[in-house]
């Protein structure tokens, strides 16, 4: 079987994580998609963390946003890398990037030009705040995205101090929406034989990620609070913890207490509601906690499920990674990485009944494929040979000289 997207050439003009993670994602879905890093370390995200730069070698954000893609190295200052970039955009159905509307225009790469030259292109790009308004020259991050658009507010503790999330949970956002579009662009192409702009970024993500709670701000002025609004708690086991949730009860607290085999405690006078239950949770978890913290995980979830309340084990990413759930969906799938052994990253969540992309098998060295696509785009062994001499190009070769280099000279 074969991706649903076999047949769509994907070029990947972006390093660091929204672009690379669009990317990768078109090519789980079967896109053959067409890396091209610049400079002598190629995308900044391939040494883009602590052991990564400690160790010299491949850094694990890198392995896990760029499997399975064929890296070429072009210097986009020179004519000749300008022009094998152009010959890969001709041959392409999608262009990802993420650069600003001033850079791309700095390139010869505004999306009017790009239009006019190749009408059928689809050029999707990921940038910090939009192409306009105040913001839109500027630089931006997952984390300055939650800072600006109230994500972090809405992480903060008890006391109101934000908390930023270090899981970069915006840019995934981000990278999902670009997919999305690129999609639909895709299908509109197929009646109108036209491409056209697919643009998302980081403060619009974080912004709708917030709908439900954006919605209760403009109609009723109110903050929309889960946690805060609907009874739940988080208990210690005798060997780990849960979460219990009381959505979707009228009154969770006899549910809990039924659980438990304890008296009602939503008698009381203060607990009488399911919105009481949940302005005063504190005064249940203090008699819940020390009965859950005397049972096991598995006993303590067979309790909660046996009174249809929500549940589930709080686990760290370890203890999710090798939980039989995640097993059982095979999310995890092995990988090739550079100079290092196999490794196992993060599959793709999205399962097609028939269109079954190949599994994930190789991460990219750095210009591992640069002759290869030359090669496929029709160029000649002496005009490779010539691009590589006016420093347009960079293959493996140049990068396996210049990491003995490194070591041994």
């Amino acid at each position: 079987m074969s991706g649903a997207l076999q047949g769509v050439r994907v070029v990947e003009l972006c390093d660091l994580m929204e672009g690379p993670l669009a990317g990768q994602s078109l090519g789980d879905l079967g896109a053959a998609v067409i890396k091209v890093e610049q400079g002598p370390q190629g995308d900044r995200m391939r040494v883009l963390d602590c052991q990564a730069s400690q160790n010299d070698c491949v850094s694990a954000p890198f392995v896990a946003l760029n499997r399975d893609k064929r890296s070429i190295v072009l210097n986009l200052e020179t004519h000749g890398g300008m022009n094998v970039l152009h010959q890969l955009i001709a041959d392409a159905d999608v262009l990802v990037h993420n650069c600003c509307a001033a850079a791309l225009s700095s390139l010869g790469l505004g999306y009017p030009s790009l239009a006019e030259r190749y009408p059928r292109l689809i050029v999707a790009g990921i940038t910090a705040y939009g192409h306009t308004g105040p913001l839109a020259h500027r630089a931006g991050h997952d984390l300055l995205a939650q800072s600006m658009s109230g994500l972090a507010g809405a992480a903060g503790d008890d006391a109101g101090t934000p908390r930023l999330n270090p899981t970069a949970h915006v840019a995934y956002g981000a990278a999902s929406q670009l997919v999305q579009g690129i999609l639909a662009a895709l299908l509109e192409r197929g009646s109108s034989g036209l491409g056209q702009e697919v643009n998302v970024n980081l403060l619009d993500t974080a912004v709708a990620m917030q709908g439900l709670e954006a919605a209760a701000r403009t109609m009723y002025g109110a903050e929309l609070n889960w946690l805060a609004q609907h009874y739940s708690g988080v208990f210690r086991t005798a060997d780990g913890a849960i979460t219990v949730l009381g959505l979707l009860h009228d009154n969770p607290v006899r549910q809990v207490c039924a659980a438990l085999a304890i008296p009602d405690l939503s008698a009381r006078p203060d607990l009488t509601t399911a919105g009481l239950q949940a302005r005063n949770k504190k005064v249940v978890n203090d008699v819940v906690a020390p009965l859950v913290a005397r049972l096991s995980t598995e006993e303590a979830l067979a309790h909660f499920d046996e009174a249809d309340l929500l549940c589930a084990p709080l686990l760290t990413l370890d203890q999710a990674l090798r939980h039989p759930q995640v097993e059982a969906n095979a999310l995890l799938a092995d990988v090739e990485v550079p100079g290092q052994i196999p490794t196992q990253v993060v599959g793709s969540p999205a399962r097609l009944s028939r269109s079954v992309a190949a599994a994930p098998s190789e991460i990219p060295h750095l210009g591992q494929h640069t002759v290869d696509v030359l090669t496929d785009l029709g160029f000649r062994r002496e005009q490779i040979a010539e691009l590589s001499t006016q420093h347009a190009i960079r293959t493996r070769d140049d990068e396996v000289a210049d990491a003995y280099a490194r070591n041994y000279l």
